[in-house]
């Protein structure tokens, strides 16, 4: 009996000896090393968020141009700068809202807006369809990039004489100049996304058995957004930046030659009211193409996203 009994305490100790071992065990596991595994994760997750830019914040884009409005206006009160030569932004402001009263400036601005949209539609198409030619067949890379290159290293502005001699100086030759400056940038941007498609997602169409047509919807397009996007850009801003020189140059009618009349008056209020109008439709116009672009490419995971 003796024996049986000391054989029953010392299971019962040794039981007790290996349950608390146990409990020791499961705590230190579930304790200690779980407490530097955190602590790393969250440096990690601090590091990262230093890296990064940070959340995006809404209408960030507007601070530049407040700031340079608020400090026009503090040099304008204070006398820092010569009425005659830039005016305060409320005397802009005044000329602005009596053309608009005059009914000019709304004139002058539908003409420039059409013309500005006829250039740029026909722009992106030409330079849309350029670079799927050049970029997705040899034979088109040969006949048309080369040739393109060779148009973009000419001075556009440099052929306005050639196309007034051929054109005329109607609407057929601001129109043709607005083109080409907005297709030259989409096609080059264009096709240089097309040529940096990675040849793995080319080969794995191929296995998958890809038709033509859905190669080019599936795989050629996703991947050719983001420079067609950045092309998309320039072309607009290439858009207004052509429209301010061609419309100054045997124009009737636009904000260019608005300006253009103003400048032979003196009249430098009426020059900074159109140069206002010319800012805010690009910016209006590029903000509207970035909204665009992350509503299409909303699948990216990037940087600015």
């Amino acid at each position: 009996m003796t024996a049986v009994t000391t054989t029953t305490h010392t299971t019962t100790s040794t039981s007790t000896t290996n349950a608390s071992t146990n409990t020791a065990n499961t705590s230190t596991n579930t304790g200690a090393p779980l407490a530097p595994l955190a602590e790393e994760e969250t440096r990690q997750v601090r590091r990262r968020r230093r890296l990064a830019p940070g959340k995006r914040l809404p209408a960030t884009r507007l601070v530049g141009p407040a700031a340079v409005l608020a400090l026009w206006s503090a040099a304008s009160a204070a006398g820092l700068l010569d009425p005659g030569a830039i005016p305060a932004p409320w005397t802009v402001l005044e000329t602005g809202s009596r053309l608009w009263t005059a009914g000019t400036l709304p004139d002058d601005i539908l003409t420039s807006l059409q013309r500005a949209a006829t250039g740029f539609s026909i722009g992106l198409v030409v330079g849309i369809l350029l670079a799927l030619a050049s970029g997705l067949t040899r034979t088109g890379e040969a006949l048309i990039d080369g040739t393109v290159n060779l148009n973009r290293a000419i001075p556009t502005l440099g052929l306005i004489p050639l196309f007034i001699l051929w054109l005329g100086i109607g609407e057929t030759f601001k129109i043709a100049t607005i083109a080409i400056v907005v297709y030259i940038p989409i096609y080059l941007n264009t096709h240089a996304a097309l040529s940096g498609i990675d040849s793995r997602y080319v080969e794995l169409a191929e296995v998958q058995g890809l038709s033509k047509l859905r190669f080019i919807r599936q795989v050629v397009v996703p991947g050719a957004l983001p420079g067609f996007f950045v092309g998309l850009r320039l072309g607009v801003t290439g858009s207004w930046l052509g429209l301010v020189v061609l419309e100054q140059i045997n124009a009737t009618s636009g904000l260019g030659y608005m300006m253009f009349q103003a400048q032979n008056y003196g009249q430098t209020d009426v020059i900074l009211v159109g140069l206002v109008v010319y800012g805010i439709f690009g910016l209006i116009s590029d903000s509207a193409v970035r909204l665009f672009e992350r509503r299409v490419l909303s699948w990216r995971r990037t940087l600015s996203s």
